[in-house]
């Protein structure tokens, strides 16, 4: 099936404490988002690539694709108020069934692996959400008091969140609620079953310096 990939990168850089947006700071000689669609391209040549970015920085990332000589095709689309408007404007310029991945422009290390799993199972059963396991102990708090709970039972989620074309479009119909988290829970409340797959623990969503540090030890390590 033709596969879509629309890549969300509307953040800034204040808990990065940098001066430009995180997803054109610089790891392993390239900027993070140019990280990010290499990885969808190197899944798939094929795939068509919706890059939605605030409309202050178009100029900015074409200054950055002709400084690093990017030439990977993609189509820039303008975000909107909140993640839920940015998707819906990138699903706007999808015109035919396929396979659609959403995605995160600061997670440039989601793998091959990953990706085949998502569009295997969002092929299959409508959609798909990468997650893992969760390592750390958790506690529940209510009020003035906390407990323990059962670890086993929560996952981490990851992106990209995946679905089958009609069934993403038909969620976004949707209005807008505050409560949508992610992709999955505008799925969900439409009346759709979300199905897990096993996502890669390295595929960190790059927030703060330390997530840096990190993403460009493990890129690192993939080029030696």
């Amino acid at each position: 099936m033709k596969k879509f990939a629309i890549i969300v990168a509307g953040g800034s850089g204040t808990r990065m404490g940098s001066e430009i947006p995180k997803q054109f700071i610089r790891i392993c000689g390239k900027p993070v988002l140019m990280h990010t669609i290499t990885a969808f391209n190197d899944f798939d040549p094929e795939a068509q690539i919706i890059l939605v970015l605030p409309q202050s920085q178009f100029a900015f990332w074409d200054e950055l694709c002709s400084k690093y000589s990017f030439t990977l095709q993609h189509q820039i689309v303008e975000g909107g108020e909140t993640r839920f408007h940015s998707v819906k404007n990138g699903l706007s310029k999808i015109s035919e069934n396929g396979i659609v991945f959403i995605h995160d422009g600061v997670r440039p290390l989601v793998s091959n692996e990953t990706l085949a799993r998502c569009a295997e199972t969002a092929e299959k059963c409508g959609n798909a959400i990468p997650v893992v396991s969760v390592n750390e102990s958790l506690r529940k708090t209510d009020g003035n008091t906390n407990c323990s709970v059962d670890r086993s039972c929560y996952f981490s989620v990851q992106t990209p969140q995946t679905f089958q074309s009609e069934q993403i479009l038909k969620a976004f119909e949707q209005d807008f609620d505050p409560l949508f988290t992610d992709d999955a829970s505008v799925a969900e409340k439409a009346g759709f079953k979300i199905f897990m797959v096993e996502g890669n623990r390295e595929n960190i969503k790059i927030t703060t310096p330390v997530d840096l540090i990190l993403a460009e030890a493990i890129l690192s390590g993939k080029t030696k």
